[in-house]
Formats: C-alpha cells, structure tokens, sequence
C-alpha cells in the first residue's frame, strides 16, 4: 500500500454521516478490486483517478470526484502522483449521490471544505463547528452537477464484451452497423438495448469510452498529437474538436 495508507473500512462503524481521509500515492499505483462499507466520493487533489467496476470506468481529472457507492467492487488506477480526498458516506447520506456510479463538479467552495474535512477527527462533535462543515459539505454533494465523464458498461454480456474491447483499443470511427454485424443483431434492437442499459447513444459513448482513456494519458504528459493517434483519430484537430464540445477546453489546455 502507499505510505501511510489509511483504510475506509476503519471507519465503517463510526457514528457520523460523513467522515474523511486523505491519501498520498506514488506515480501509477494501483489499487486493486475492492469495496467499501460506506459510499465513497473521491476527489484527487493532485494528479487524476480512473475507477473501475463491473459497470464501467468514471475517471476524475481536476475538479472532479467520482461516487461509488457502498458495496460496489472498484478498482482504483492514479495517473501522476495523486493526493486524494475521500468522503465516506453512510446510507443516510449517500442518498445525495444516489445509488449509481458517477462523476461530479468540485466547487471552490466544496474544494475547500474537502481539505477542512480531512483536518477533522472522525468522532466530531456533530453539533458543532466541524458537524456544520459536514452538513455544508452534503448541501454541497447535492447539488453538485453531474457530469459525463464514464464509459457504463451493458447488462447484455455480448454488448459488455464489446465495450470493454473498446476500452482496450478505441477505435473512434467504430459504427452502429459495424457492432451490429459483429453481434448480430438488428440496428433497431441494438440502438434500443444500448440507451436502455447505458444510458446514453452509441455515439455519445464513443466519444466517452475515448475521453476515459485519452485523460490520463493527457494527464500523464503524452503530446496531444500522440494521444490522437494512438486513439485512432485521422488528425489532432478531429481529437481537439471531441474533445473541446465534450470538456469546453482543447486538449492541450488539459490540467494548466
């Protein structure tokens, strides 16, 4: 584990909506499959989080966290050295974020309260100053946005194995037609199937399933050129363009 790890199922049976940590890592590391007792929403300060579960990978650049909820097998991949701030939350407060994997905005505001809340021992005084920078800090989950920045998984085994090849090597220009051939099945049937049990248009996942790998390699100092290529983009500018109408920044202004 990284130096000074600390575990969140320490704090499984604490008395306390909402607790924090905090954790260093070294470039790379990983955290392997695991699941915690209490949702967790996990804010990297420094450096980026790609996490992954049975249904799908949401990945956390700069002002951005990701929610898991409790019980939910994850792994955890740090791009850079990462410095994360976690919340965990228990049933009752989980309710802010739901019960479904994703990725929310960080305020400057809820930014400075991740690092006051990781300054306050779990057992706080609930009616006190630090029980108020937890209660402002749920105000804040709820109505934090929501954002697109995952690739989920389908229940339909064939149409996962499909997406996770995906994962493996992106292929921008993949279509419809081309994975209904492969899985044979009719284009009505699988445009139905896709939205219904991902949530969003082949298309839009595309060019998701494209961010959540192009991310960390952006975050990892690989040359927007690079990136493009290796994504299976004809050009840079056709990355940037995905990129800048997905995020509202270019690439190359990723993590400045």
């Amino acid at each position: 584990m990284a130096q000074g790890w600390k575990d969140p199922h320490d704090y499984d049976d604490v008395p306390r909506p909402i607790v924090a940590t905090g954790n260093d890592y070294p470039p790379s590391f990983e955290l392997g499959v695991h699941s915690h007792g209490r949702g967790q929403l996990l804010y990297a300060a420094s450096g980026v989080v790609v996490v992954s579960t049975p249904h799908g990978s949401w990945i956390a650049p700069p002002e951005r966290a990701v929610w898991t909820p409790a019980g939910i097998s994850h792994s955890v991949r740090m791009v850079g050295a990462v410095s994360t701030r976690a919340l965990l939350l228990d049933q009752a407060a989980s309710r802010a974020l739901g019960d479904e994997s994703l990725v929310i905005g960080v305020s400057a505001l809820m930014r400075s309260l991740l690092v006051a809340a990781c300054e306050i021992e779990p057992d706080y005084d609930d009616a006190g100053r630090d029980g108020l920078v937890m209660a402002l800090l749920l105000a804040e989950l709820e109505r934090a946005p929501r954002l697109t920045l995952g690739a989920p998984f389908p229940a339909t085994p064939a149409l996962a194995r499909k997406c996770h090849a995906f994962l493996e090597k992106p292929e921008p220009h993949d279509t419809i037609d081309g994975w209904c051939a492969d899985l044979g099945i009719g284009r009505r049937a699988f445009t139905r199937a896709f939205r219904r049990e991902t949530g969003m248009s082949f298309g839009a996942w595309r060019q998701q399933a494209c961010l959540v790998v192009a991310l960390p390699q952006l975050a990892a100092g690989e040359p927007v050129t690079s990136v493009a290529l290796n994504l299976g983009y004809d050009s840079p500018a056709a990355f940037s363009t995905m990129f800048k109408r997905r995020l509202g920044i270019p690439p190359n202004r990723y993590g400045k």
